[in-house]
């Protein structure tokens, strides 16, 4: 199976046989001379299972990068029950295809209480019940996006590198400080909540930015890439 998790900024892929990983790889959502030459190497896979959460001119874009392997795009989508994890989005259909696949592959490693915090373009941040229920979660700006967001559209403050601090006394450690504070809080919050709502949890957390909130996470935690690929790879064996 090739599997492919489409971002709103990255591509990450990996070629799954017999269960190993065979290769992985990662590009830009707009470097698909890159994808093609990557894609130009592997045997032609069995299925092709793509979570896409970058939009219809993504998927149509993916369909071309594959269409010499002329096997059908397997697009995921969310629903109410899949691989032991139930959906209570008031829509299930609604929940992002990366978020259901993340949780799914959280369920299958942890089968506790958990809440999965991918720290991407958008920060997302869902609890899983001890139950394997997926009571809802919090979207929010990723640290970068928040940085961006604020150089952009304020005109005395810039996007210069800054350093966490207790009381910042200079703009880029403020700027730092404050985006970081932010999604740290979030984080805790929901924590918190999952805690009260479900006993002893713990937290698994990925995406491109988890390195910069991991090291000040003070939660039981673990650190985990490729989440929404796991999850894939569950969704397309369990069917299989």
């Amino acid at each position: 199976m090739l599997l492919l998790d489409v971002g709103n900024s990255r591509c990450k892929w990996a070629l799954v046989q017999d269960g190993a990983w065979l290769r992985q790889g990662v590009v830009g959502n707009t470097e698909w001379i890159a994808l093609q030459h990557a894609f130009a190497a592997l045997p032609v896979p069995a299925r092709i299972l793509v979570s896409n959460v970058a939009g219809e001119a993504m998927a149509q874009c993916l369909s071309g990068v594959c269409s010499g392997w002329q096997r059908p795009l397997e697009f995921i989508t969310a629903c109410a029950e899949q691989c032991g994890v139930r959906n209570s989005y008031e829509r299930p259909e609604r929940l992002g295809s990366d978020r259901w696949a993340a949780l799914i592959a959280a369920w299958d490693r942890t089968h506790a209480a958990c809440l999965v915090v991918n720290c991407g373009t958008a920060t997302t941040i869902d609890a899983l019940s001890v139950q394997g229920e997926f009571l809802g979660g919090l979207i929010l700006p990723g640290v970068s996006l928040m940085q961006h967001s604020l150089a952009t559209n304020t005109a005395q403050l810039d996007a210069e590198q800054g350093k966490l601090q207790d009381f910042p006394r200079n703009t880029a450690d403020a700027i730092h400080s404050g985006m970081l504070h932010a999604t740290l809080g979030a984080i805790r919050h929901q924590f918190g909540l999952l805690q009260a709502h479900s006993g002893k949890a713990r937290c698994l957390l990925g995406g491109g930015a988890a390195g910069i909130v991991h090291p000040y996470l003070d939660l039981p935690s673990e650190r985990m890439d490729n989440l929404v690929l796991q999850g894939l790879q569950i969704i397309g064996e369990t069917k299989a």
